[in-house]
């Protein structure tokens, strides 16, 4: 499971979880005011352009389209372009990979607090036991105490009390 601790400046710490990536995907989608595809996306220059009603690149899709075939003419029109609009800038596309969990996390962190995620049940233990470098400090004793309710509630850990 994937554990994830919101710290809202002025209110409690916030404690969910997710079965998996699919799952954390569509939790975090549901709150963000950003569409998916500008989330996390993967598609060519050539998609993108076929999109825009140009089924090839014509000097018509030039004028109408110059970044993107711009884009396509440097890097290769069937080359996947990835979007993260949270991790790399609003529109901007790069050859270079963003995985999904790299987007999500650039989507929870641009809601303006601190977030941390736990990828697995392991961590998220040893970060309610007062191990993460963050959540460990004196001052976060309520987001320890809120991620060991979940374990518990989760049946990850036994309650001890």
């Amino acid at each position: 499971m994937i554990h994830v601790v919101e710290l809202p400046l002025h209110a409690k710490p916030r404690v969910w979880f997710a079965y998996g990536d699919d799952d954390l995907e569509r939790k975090v989608l549901a709150d963000d005011p950003l569409p998916a595809w500008e989330v996390h996306d993967e598609i060519s220059a050539q998609a993108l352009l076929e999109a825009a009603g140009h089924a090839s690149v014509t000097a018509e899709a030039r004028a109408q389209f110059p970044a993107l075939c711009q884009l396509g003419d440097l890097h290769g029109w069937e080359t996947p372009l990835y979007r993260a609009d949270h991790l790399l800038g609003r529109g901007m596309l790069r050859p270079q990979p963003v995985t999904l969990r790299q987007a999500l996390t650039a989507a929870l962190e641009a809601r303006g607090h601190p977030c941390h995620i736990f990828w697995n049940d392991r961590d998220a233990v040893a970060a309610s036991e007062g191990s993460h470098p963050q959540l460990g400090e004196r001052h976060q004793w309520r987001a320890r105490h809120a991620l060991h309710e979940q374990l518990v509630a989760l049946e990850v850990v036994a309650d001890d009390a």
